[in-house]
Protein backbone atom coordinates (compact mmCIF):
# COMPACT_ATOMS: atom_id res chain seq x y z
CA UNK A 1 0.00 0.00 0.00
CA UNK A 2 1.15 3.55 -0.74
CA UNK A 3 0.55 6.51 1.55
CA UNK A 4 1.48 9.53 -0.59
CA UNK A 5 -2.03 10.25 -1.90
CA UNK A 6 -4.11 12.61 0.28
CA UNK A 7 -7.39 12.85 -1.66
CA UNK A 8 -8.64 14.42 -4.85
CA UNK A 9 -6.69 17.06 -6.75
CA UNK A 10 -9.15 17.92 -9.55
CA UNK A 11 -11.90 16.50 -11.72
CA UNK A 12 -11.87 17.22 -15.46
CA UNK A 13 -14.99 17.06 -17.63
CA UNK A 14 -16.25 17.90 -21.11
CA UNK A 15 -18.62 20.73 -22.01
CA UNK A 16 -20.40 21.96 -25.14
CA UNK A 17 -20.29 25.72 -24.56
CA UNK A 18 -17.53 27.67 -22.81
CA UNK A 19 -19.63 30.71 -21.90
CA UNK A 20 -22.47 28.65 -20.42
CA UNK A 21 -19.95 26.56 -18.52
CA UNK A 22 -18.21 29.62 -17.08
CA UNK A 23 -21.52 31.22 -16.10
CA UNK A 24 -22.70 28.09 -14.30
CA UNK A 25 -19.61 27.61 -12.17
CA UNK A 26 -18.90 31.25 -11.37
CA UNK A 27 -22.42 32.74 -11.18
CA UNK A 28 -24.58 29.77 -10.19
CA UNK A 29 -22.20 27.85 -7.92
CA UNK A 30 -20.14 30.87 -6.88
CA UNK A 31 -16.74 29.30 -7.57
CA UNK A 32 -13.75 31.27 -8.80
CA UNK A 33 -12.30 30.79 -12.27
CA UNK A 34 -8.67 30.36 -11.26
CA UNK A 35 -7.16 29.68 -14.69
CA UNK A 36 -8.07 30.38 -18.29
CA UNK A 37 -5.86 28.39 -20.62
CA UNK A 38 -6.15 25.91 -23.50
CA UNK A 39 -6.08 22.17 -24.02
CA UNK A 40 -2.47 21.02 -24.51
CA UNK A 41 -3.50 18.65 -27.33
CA UNK A 42 -6.20 20.84 -28.92
CA UNK A 43 -5.16 24.48 -28.38
CA UNK A 44 -8.25 25.85 -30.11
CA UNK A 45 -10.25 24.53 -27.11
CA UNK A 46 -10.25 26.19 -23.69
CA UNK A 47 -9.16 24.47 -20.51
CA UNK A 48 -11.06 26.25 -17.73
CA UNK A 49 -10.36 25.74 -14.02
CA UNK A 50 -12.77 26.61 -11.18
CA UNK A 51 -12.16 26.35 -7.44
CA UNK A 52 -11.52 28.28 -4.26
CA UNK A 53 -9.52 31.51 -4.04
CA UNK A 54 -6.18 29.97 -5.08
CA UNK A 55 -7.29 26.71 -6.71
CA UNK A 56 -6.35 24.55 -3.74
CA UNK A 57 -6.00 20.86 -4.69
CA UNK A 58 -9.25 19.18 -3.75
CA UNK A 59 -11.36 22.15 -4.84
CA UNK A 60 -10.73 22.36 -8.58
CA UNK A 61 -13.26 21.43 -11.28
CA UNK A 62 -11.86 21.76 -14.79
CA UNK A 63 -13.45 21.67 -18.23
CA UNK A 64 -12.66 21.18 -21.90
CA UNK A 65 -15.51 22.97 -23.72
CA UNK A 66 -15.46 21.44 -27.22
CA UNK A 67 -17.80 23.31 -29.61
CA UNK A 68 -20.26 20.96 -31.33
CA UNK A 69 -19.36 18.00 -29.12
CA UNK A 70 -22.08 15.37 -28.83
CA UNK A 71 -23.92 14.71 -25.59
CA UNK A 72 -22.32 12.12 -23.32
CA UNK A 73 -24.25 8.99 -22.45
CA UNK A 74 -24.16 8.01 -18.78
CA UNK A 75 -23.12 4.46 -17.99
CA UNK A 76 -20.45 2.38 -16.35
CA UNK A 77 -16.72 2.98 -16.44
CA UNK A 78 -16.94 6.63 -15.45
CA UNK A 79 -17.32 9.11 -12.61
CA UNK A 80 -21.07 9.27 -12.17
CA UNK A 81 -21.41 12.06 -9.59
CA UNK A 82 -19.00 14.75 -8.41
CA UNK A 83 -19.93 15.89 -4.90
CA UNK A 84 -19.13 19.27 -3.32
CA UNK A 85 -18.91 20.01 0.39
CA UNK A 86 -21.03 22.80 1.90
CA UNK A 87 -21.52 23.97 5.52
CA UNK A 88 -23.96 22.34 7.90
CA UNK A 89 -27.45 23.79 7.53
CA UNK A 90 -26.92 25.23 4.03
CA UNK A 91 -28.73 22.70 1.80
CA UNK A 92 -32.00 24.62 2.09
CA UNK A 93 -30.26 27.74 0.78
CA UNK A 94 -28.81 25.80 -2.14
CA UNK A 95 -32.11 24.12 -2.94
CA UNK A 96 -33.81 27.52 -3.15
CA UNK A 97 -30.94 29.11 -5.08
CA UNK A 98 -30.64 26.36 -7.66
CA UNK A 99 -34.41 26.15 -8.04
CA UNK A 100 -34.72 29.88 -8.66
CA UNK A 101 -31.94 29.65 -11.26
CA UNK A 102 -33.77 26.80 -13.05
CA UNK A 103 -31.00 24.26 -12.51
CA UNK A 104 -32.10 20.83 -13.67
CA UNK A 105 -32.27 17.52 -11.87
CA UNK A 106 -32.86 18.88 -8.37
CA UNK A 107 -33.61 16.15 -5.83
CA UNK A 108 -32.81 15.19 -2.27
CA UNK A 109 -31.08 11.90 -1.52
CA UNK A 110 -29.85 10.22 1.65
CA UNK A 111 -26.48 8.50 1.33
CA UNK A 112 -24.47 7.00 4.20
CA UNK A 113 -26.45 8.98 6.76
CA UNK A 114 -26.04 12.36 5.07
CA UNK A 115 -28.60 14.37 3.14
CA UNK A 116 -27.41 15.24 -0.36
CA UNK A 117 -28.84 17.65 -2.93
CA UNK A 118 -28.42 16.30 -6.44
CA UNK A 119 -28.44 18.58 -9.50
CA UNK A 120 -27.26 18.77 -13.09
CA UNK A 121 -24.77 21.00 -14.84
CA UNK A 122 -25.43 22.69 -18.21
CA UNK A 123 -24.68 19.43 -20.07
CA UNK A 124 -26.57 17.20 -17.61
CA UNK A 125 -23.36 16.66 -15.63
CA UNK A 126 -24.00 14.72 -12.41
CA UNK A 127 -23.39 16.79 -9.26
CA UNK A 128 -24.41 16.82 -5.63
CA UNK A 129 -23.92 18.96 -2.53
CA UNK A 130 -23.38 17.38 0.89
CA UNK A 131 -23.27 19.16 4.25
CA UNK A 132 -20.07 18.53 6.18
CA UNK A 133 -19.83 20.29 9.53
CA UNK A 134 -16.25 19.08 9.99
CA UNK A 135 -14.97 20.69 6.78
CA UNK A 136 -12.87 23.66 7.86
CA UNK A 137 -11.55 24.65 4.43
CA UNK A 138 -11.93 28.33 3.58
CA UNK A 139 -14.39 29.00 0.73
CA UNK A 140 -14.23 31.56 -2.07
CA UNK A 141 -16.87 34.19 -1.29
CA UNK A 142 -16.22 36.55 -4.19
CA UNK A 143 -18.79 34.80 -6.36
CA UNK A 144 -21.93 36.01 -4.62
CA UNK A 145 -22.37 33.16 -2.12
CA UNK A 146 -21.79 33.97 1.55
CA UNK A 147 -19.36 32.24 3.92
CA UNK A 148 -22.15 30.31 5.67
CA UNK A 149 -23.20 28.61 2.41
CA UNK A 150 -20.25 28.72 -0.02
CA UNK A 151 -18.73 25.53 -1.44
CA UNK A 152 -15.60 24.41 0.43
CA UNK A 153 -14.27 22.08 -2.28
CA UNK A 154 -14.96 18.50 -3.22
CA UNK A 155 -16.49 16.14 -0.71
CA UNK A 156 -16.22 13.01 -2.83
CA UNK A 157 -16.69 11.41 -6.22
CA UNK A 158 -18.78 8.39 -7.12
CA UNK A 159 -17.45 5.82 -9.61
CA UNK A 160 -20.14 3.93 -11.55
CA UNK A 161 -18.84 0.44 -12.42
CA UNK A 162 -20.15 -2.91 -13.65
CA UNK A 163 -17.89 -4.69 -11.14
CA UNK A 164 -16.29 -2.68 -8.37
CA UNK A 165 -14.06 -5.37 -6.88
CA UNK A 166 -10.79 -4.69 -8.72
CA UNK A 167 -11.16 -0.91 -8.42
CA UNK A 168 -11.83 -1.26 -4.71
CA UNK A 169 -8.56 -3.19 -4.36
CA UNK A 170 -6.75 -0.51 -6.37
CA UNK A 171 -8.08 2.25 -4.10
CA UNK A 172 -6.99 0.28 -1.04
CA UNK A 173 -3.52 0.06 -2.57
CA UNK A 174 -3.67 3.86 -3.06
CA UNK A 175 -4.24 4.37 0.68
CA UNK A 176 -8.04 4.31 0.88
CA UNK A 177 -9.93 2.05 3.28
CA UNK A 178 -13.54 0.90 3.26
CA UNK A 179 -15.56 2.83 5.84
CA UNK A 180 -19.12 1.79 4.96
CA UNK A 181 -21.27 -0.31 2.63
CA UNK A 182 -24.93 0.13 1.70
CA UNK A 183 -26.41 -2.14 -0.93
CA UNK A 184 -24.60 -1.53 -4.22
CA UNK A 185 -22.55 1.33 -2.70
CA UNK A 186 -19.14 1.10 -1.09
CA UNK A 187 -17.54 4.12 0.57
CA UNK A 188 -13.77 4.47 0.89
CA UNK A 189 -11.82 7.20 2.62
CA UNK A 190 -8.27 8.26 3.46
CA UNK A 191 -7.47 8.88 7.11
CA UNK A 192 -6.30 12.47 7.67
CA UNK A 193 -6.87 13.39 4.04
CA UNK A 194 -7.13 16.80 2.39
CA UNK A 195 -10.90 17.25 2.87
CA UNK A 196 -11.67 15.79 -0.56
CA UNK A 197 -10.71 12.26 0.39
CA UNK A 198 -13.87 10.16 -0.06
CA UNK A 199 -14.61 7.87 -3.01
CA UNK A 200 -17.85 5.95 -3.47
CA UNK A 201 -18.08 2.92 -5.75
CA UNK A 202 -21.53 2.28 -7.21
CA UNK A 203 -21.78 -1.22 -8.70
CA UNK A 204 -24.31 -1.54 -11.53
CA UNK A 205 -23.74 -4.97 -13.14
CA UNK A 206 -26.35 -4.70 -15.89
CA UNK A 207 -25.71 -1.12 -17.04
CA UNK A 208 -24.24 -0.31 -20.43
CA UNK A 209 -20.82 1.36 -20.79
CA UNK A 210 -20.71 5.15 -20.80
CA UNK A 211 -20.05 7.14 -23.98
CA UNK A 212 -17.76 10.15 -23.55
CA UNK A 213 -19.24 13.51 -24.53
CA UNK A 214 -20.57 16.77 -23.13
CA UNK A 215 -21.35 16.31 -19.44
CA UNK A 216 -18.95 13.38 -19.03
CA UNK A 217 -15.99 13.30 -16.68
CA UNK A 218 -12.83 12.81 -18.75
CA UNK A 219 -10.59 11.89 -15.78
CA UNK A 220 -10.29 12.19 -12.03
CA UNK A 221 -7.03 13.31 -10.42
CA UNK A 222 -5.59 12.43 -7.02
CA UNK A 223 -3.23 14.73 -5.12
CA UNK A 224 0.35 14.16 -4.00
CA UNK A 225 2.51 16.78 -2.34
CA UNK A 226 5.35 17.01 -4.86
CA UNK A 227 7.21 15.39 -7.73
CA UNK A 228 9.26 13.12 -5.49
CA UNK A 229 6.08 11.64 -3.97
CA UNK A 230 4.60 11.31 -7.45
CA UNK A 231 7.59 9.27 -8.65
CA UNK A 232 7.20 6.98 -5.65
CA UNK A 233 3.56 6.41 -6.57
CA UNK A 234 4.42 5.85 -10.22
CA UNK A 235 7.00 3.20 -9.38
CA UNK A 236 4.60 1.42 -7.03
CA UNK A 237 1.89 1.35 -9.71
CA UNK A 238 4.31 0.11 -12.36
CA UNK A 239 5.59 -2.59 -10.02
CA UNK A 240 1.98 -3.68 -9.46
CA UNK A 241 1.43 -4.07 -13.22
CA UNK A 242 -0.35 -0.85 -14.19
CA UNK A 243 0.56 0.91 -17.43
CA UNK A 244 1.41 4.43 -16.29
CA UNK A 245 2.39 7.36 -18.50
CA UNK A 246 5.66 9.22 -18.05
CA UNK A 247 5.45 12.41 -15.97
CA UNK A 248 3.85 15.20 -18.02
CA UNK A 249 4.30 18.91 -17.28
CA UNK A 250 0.85 20.55 -17.14
CA UNK A 251 2.26 24.00 -16.21
CA UNK A 252 0.37 24.19 -12.88
CA UNK A 253 1.08 20.61 -11.78
CA UNK A 254 2.87 17.51 -13.01
CA UNK A 255 0.70 14.57 -14.01
CA UNK A 256 0.77 10.83 -14.63
CA UNK A 257 -2.19 8.83 -15.96
CA UNK A 258 -3.35 5.22 -15.95
CA UNK A 259 -6.58 3.36 -16.76
CA UNK A 260 -8.29 1.53 -13.89
CA UNK A 261 -9.77 -1.99 -14.04
CA UNK A 262 -13.26 -0.47 -14.17
CA UNK A 263 -12.36 1.76 -17.11
CA UNK A 264 -12.04 5.13 -15.31
CA UNK A 265 -9.00 7.23 -16.22
CA UNK A 266 -7.02 8.11 -13.07
CA UNK A 267 -4.43 10.87 -12.79
CA UNK A 268 -1.92 11.50 -10.02
CA UNK A 269 -1.17 15.25 -9.88
CA UNK A 270 1.25 17.27 -7.77
CA UNK A 271 0.20 20.11 -5.51
CA UNK A 272 3.14 22.10 -6.90
CA UNK A 273 3.73 24.60 -8.46
CA UNK A 274 0.11 25.89 -8.27
CA UNK A 275 -2.01 28.31 -10.23
CA UNK A 276 -0.18 31.44 -9.10
CA UNK A 277 3.01 30.53 -10.96
CA UNK A 278 2.20 32.88 -13.85
CA UNK A 279 -0.28 35.41 -12.38
CA UNK A 280 -0.82 36.85 -8.93
CA UNK A 281 -3.62 35.65 -6.66
CA UNK A 282 -5.70 38.81 -7.07
CA UNK A 283 -5.98 38.26 -10.83
CA UNK A 284 -6.18 34.48 -11.17
CA UNK A 285 -8.13 33.33 -14.19
CA UNK A 286 -8.55 36.75 -15.75
CA UNK A 287 -5.97 36.54 -18.56
CA UNK A 288 -5.60 33.88 -21.25
CA UNK A 289 -2.51 31.85 -20.35
CA UNK A 290 -0.94 29.66 -23.00
CA UNK A 291 1.47 26.73 -22.74
CA UNK A 292 4.86 27.72 -24.15
CA UNK A 293 4.46 25.50 -27.22
CA UNK A 294 1.25 27.32 -28.14
CA UNK A 295 2.36 30.90 -27.43
CA UNK A 296 2.72 31.63 -31.15
CA UNK A 297 -1.02 30.96 -31.57
CA UNK A 298 -2.09 33.83 -29.30
CA UNK A 299 -3.30 36.24 -32.06
CA UNK A 300 -5.41 33.48 -33.63
CA UNK A 301 -6.77 32.15 -30.32
CA UNK A 302 -7.68 35.58 -28.95
CA UNK A 303 -9.70 36.16 -32.10
CA UNK A 304 -11.38 32.75 -32.39
CA UNK A 305 -11.96 31.49 -28.83
CA UNK A 306 -15.47 32.21 -27.59
CA UNK A 307 -15.59 35.19 -25.18
CA UNK A 308 -16.39 33.89 -21.70
CA UNK A 309 -18.22 36.95 -20.49
CA UNK A 310 -21.41 38.45 -21.83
Amino acid sequence: MIDQIKGLHHVTSMASDARANNRFFTDTLGLRRVKTTVNFDAPDVYHLYYGDEVGTPGSVMTYFPFPNIGQGRPGTGEVGTTVFSVPHGSLGYWERRLGELKVGGLSREARFGSDALRFEGPDKDGFALVEDAADGRAPWTGGGVGPDEAIRGFHSASLRLRDGGATEELLKFMGYEVVDRAGALTRLSIDKGNGAHVIDIETVPGARPADLGAGSVHHIAFAVENRAKQLEVRKALLDTGYHVTPVIDRDYFWAIYFRTPGGVLFEIATNEPGFDRDEDTAHLGQALKLPAQHAHLRPYLEKHLQPLEG
